[in-house]
This record gives C-alpha cells, structure tokens and sequence, in this order.
C-alpha cells in the first residue's frame, strides 16, 4: 500500500517586526533578529506602526515595506558598513525649493 504525503504546512520562516524603540527598528528574519537603526534607515522613523510591521518577503533574503515603498536586501543589515549610502527623504534634499 501506498501512502501519499501530506500537504505541507504554513512556512514558519519569513520576516516580521519584533519592535520599535526610539532609536530603531527590530527585525526577526527566517529565526536572527536584525537591529535597523534610524541613522541608518531613516524611512522608518516617520513610518506610521502599522507601515512598519507591514513587511513582506517575496524572496529569500530580500524584504519589502508596501506601504513605505522600501525594498532592503538583508545584506544591509548584517553588514551596514558594506552600504554606506543612506537614504534622504526627498522634503531634506538640497536644492528642493516649496513652490508658492
């Protein structure tokens, strides 16, 4: 007799938000938590709670904010150093004037 397998189940890896403090964000990645400070991600600071629990990962080692419209490679959080551009939010760039 021959037995079938069961279906699989739900995926228990993937990524969520473990908390938020006033200096960062915490992460929790297929089982390692990553810190993601505001210095060096500053699309989180002025993120509404539900915007920055609101994340997905489409692929291994990739994670994505819908809301925020972020994408972030899980390389930038474990080595930070390796991506020493930091995002500025297009209200501080230089140059932008307000029209009247």
């Amino acid at each position: 007799m021959k037995r079938k397998s069961k279906k699989r189940g739900a995926s228990t890896s993937g990524a969520e938000v473990n908390g938020i403090s006033n200096h960062g964000v915490w992460l929790l990645v297929d089982g390692v938590e990553y810190f993601a400070p505001f210095e060096l991600f500053p699309w989180f600071r002025s993120a509404t709670i539900k915007d920055v629990h609101d994340v997905k990962q489409p692929h291994p080692g990739h994670l994505y904010w819908p809301g925020l419209d972020v994408d972030l490679h899980v390389n930038s959080l474990q080595n930070p150093e390796a991506f020493p551009l930091v995002a500025v939010s297009s209200k501080k760039r230089p140059g932008k004037k307000k029209s009247a």
